[in-house]
C-alpha cells in the first residue's frame, strides 16, 4: 500500500512540476513515505534522516504515512529539519503544502479529514510504465489486534465504490498495465457501493474487475481469515484472471495466543478455510504471516505454530519477532519474551518455511510457465517476470524476442528459494 501511496503522491507532484530523481543530490524534496507496523522501520526513518545531515539544510523534506501519523510533532521535535509531517489519509494535500514550505514554518498534518482523499486526487498518470499496478480499494481496520498499529494510523475500515475503482483500473489498462494487485489492510473485508447499487463485496469487485478487456491478471492481498467467505473462495475457482494465491494470515498456531492476539478466529477455523480454498483450486499458493514471542508465547505454544505450519505447508511466509508498538494492548502485556528466545525460534520456524518454499517452487522444475515480463534482470540480456503463483522467474531473451508487458512461455530448469530460472520457450501472447 506504501508503494501505491507513494505513486499517487508523485502523480500529484508532478502536476507542481516535480519529476522524480534517484539521485539525492539534485533533488528539492525528499519525501520519505514510512510504515509503523515494526519498530525497526520507524527507527530506520530517523537513521536516514540523519544521514542527509551535509545537505538536508538545501532540502525540503517531508515524513509521511503511519509513522508521521504515529509519532505526530515528535518528529519535528526529534529533527527540527524536517518541514511537514504528514499521515496516510491527508497525502492529497502535499501538492498545496509543498507550495508553502519555508525553513521557518513547520506544518503537522495528521488529521482524519472528512474530505474522501480518492475523490480529490487526480487520474492515474504513472511516470514508470510497468505493467503491473497496485490498486487500494480498502483501508483501515476494525479488528484491533492487540500487536497492530493499523488501526490507530489508518483508522477505520474504508472501502472505495465498485464504479471508482472501475474507472481507475480503466486509467491503468490505458497505460499498458495488463495485472493489478486489489489492495487493503483487510482486502477480504471491501464493502464499497456496487456498480447497481447496494454493496459489493471482494468477490463482486473481482468478478467486474475481470470483464475488463486487456487486464488479465488479477491478485489481492492482505486478508483475514474472518472475512473469507465461500463467494471470495467461489471466485478462485471460477475466475480464470484471479490468480492461484492466497495471502491469509494466521500469526500463531497456538489458540491461546490468537486470543490472546484478538485474532477472533481459531486454529481450526483456519484449517477449515485452507481445506475449501483447496478444494476449489487443487493448485492454489498459500502464504501467510507469522509472529514469533509474542508476550506469554510459551515453547507449547511455539511447537504448537510448528506444527500447524507442517500441516498446511506453505508456498511462501514472511516471519518476523513479536515487535511492541506503542500504544497497542499487548506492549503493556506481562511475560514478555525475552530477545535471544524470539531470534532462536524466528529461526527454527524460518528454516521450515524456507524448505517449504523451496518444495513448491521444485514442483516447477522442468514444467513450461506462463509468465509476465515486469523487468530487466543484473545480466546481460536478461528478463525478470512473475509466475501466477507470485514467483520470480529469470530468463535470457534469446534474439531480443520479449519486452516488459509482454507474456512469455518459460520452461523453468534451475530452482532456489526465492526465484526460479528458465530457458524461453515461446509467447504465450
Amino acid at each position: 500500500m506504501n508503494v501505491y501511496d507513494s505513486e499517487r503522491i508523485m502523480e500529484s507532484l508532478s502536476e507542481n512540476g516535480y519529476k522524480q530523481t534517484n539521485n539525492l543530490n539534485e533533488s528539492d524534496l525528499i519525501i520519505f513515505n514510512t510504515c509503523h507496523i515494526r519498530e525497526k522501520a520507524a527507527e530506520k526513518l530517523y537513521s536516514d534522516i540523519g544521514r542527509l545531515k551535509k545537505i538536508r539544510k538545501e532540502k525540503k523534506i517531508i515524513v509521511a504515512g503511519c509513522v508521521a501519523q504515529a509519532e505526530d510533532k515528535e518528529i519535528i521535535q526529534r529533527m527540527p529539519e524536517v518541514d511537514l509531517v504528514i499521515g496516510p489519509q491527508t497525502y492529497h494535500k502535499i501538492p498545496e503544502l509543498v507550495s508553502k514550505l519555508n525553513k521557518k514554518i513547520k506544518y503537522v498534518e495528521t488529521d482524519f479529514p472528512i474530505e474522501n482523499k480518492f475523490d480529490l486526487l487526480k487520474e492515474r498518470v504513472r511516470s514508470e510504465k510497468k505493467p503491473s499496478a497496485f490498486l487500494t480499494i480498502q483501508e483501515g481496520c476494525d479488528k484491533f489486534c492487540t500487536f497492530c498499529v493499523v488501526p490507530y494510523t489508518r483508522g477505520a475500515e474504508y472501502s472505495r465504490t465498485a464504479k471508482e475503482l472501475v474507472e481507475e483500473t480503466k486509467q491503468l489498462l490505458s497505460q499498458g498495465v495488463s495485472e493489478i494487485t486489489l489492495l487493503g489492510q483487510n482486502v477480504n473485508a471491501y464493502h464499497g457501493e456496487g456498480l447497481n447499487g447496494g454493496i459489493s463485496n471482494l468477490a463482486n469487485l473481482i468478478y467486474e474487475l475481470s470483464k475488463l478487456a486487456g487486464l488479465e491478471r488479477i491478485r489481492y492481498t492482505t486478508n483475514h481469515p474472518v472475512d473469507v467467505n465461500q463467494e471470495l473462495i467461489d471466485a478462485h475457482r471460477d475466475i480464470k484472471k484471479l490468480m492461484p494465491y492466497i495471502h491469509l494470515p494466521i500469526q500463531s498456531g497456538s489458540n491461546r495466543i490468537l486470543k490472546l492476539m484478538n485474532r477472533k478466529h481459531t486454529c481450526e477455523e483456519y484449517i477449515e478455510i485452507i481445506e475449501k480454498i483447496r478444494n476449489a483450486r487443487s493448485d492454489i499458493a498459500l502464504s501467510s504471516d507469522f509472529i514469533t514471542g509474542f508476550p506469554g508465547e510459551t515453547d507449547k505454544d511455539f511447537e504448537l505454530t510448528i506444527d500447524l505450519v507442517k500441516k498446511i505447508k506453505y508456498a511462501q511466509a514472511y516471519s518476523f519477532n513479536y515487535s511492541p508498538r506503542p500504544g497497542t494492548p499487548s506492549a503493556d502485556y506481562e511475560k514478555q519474551i525475552p530477545q535471544n528466545i524470539k531470534s532462536e525460534r524466528l529461526k527454527l520456524l524460518q528454516d521450515i518455511l524456507k524448505q517449504q518454499q523451496l518444495e513448491f517452487n521444485d514442483q516447477s522444475k522442468g514444467k513450461i510457465i506462463s509468465i509476465l515480463v515486469e523487468r530487466k534482470g543484473r545480466e546481460i540480456n536478461q528478463l525478470v517476470g512473475k509466475t501466477p503463483y507470485m514467483q520470480s522467474v529469470f530468463f535470457k531473451n534469446i534474439e531480443n524476442k520479449s519486452k516488459i508487458g509482454d507474456f512469455v512461455d518459460v520452461k523453468i530448469d534451475t530452482i532456489k528459494v526465492n526465484n526460479l530460472s528458465g530457458e524461453l520457450v515461446e509467447y504465450s501472447r
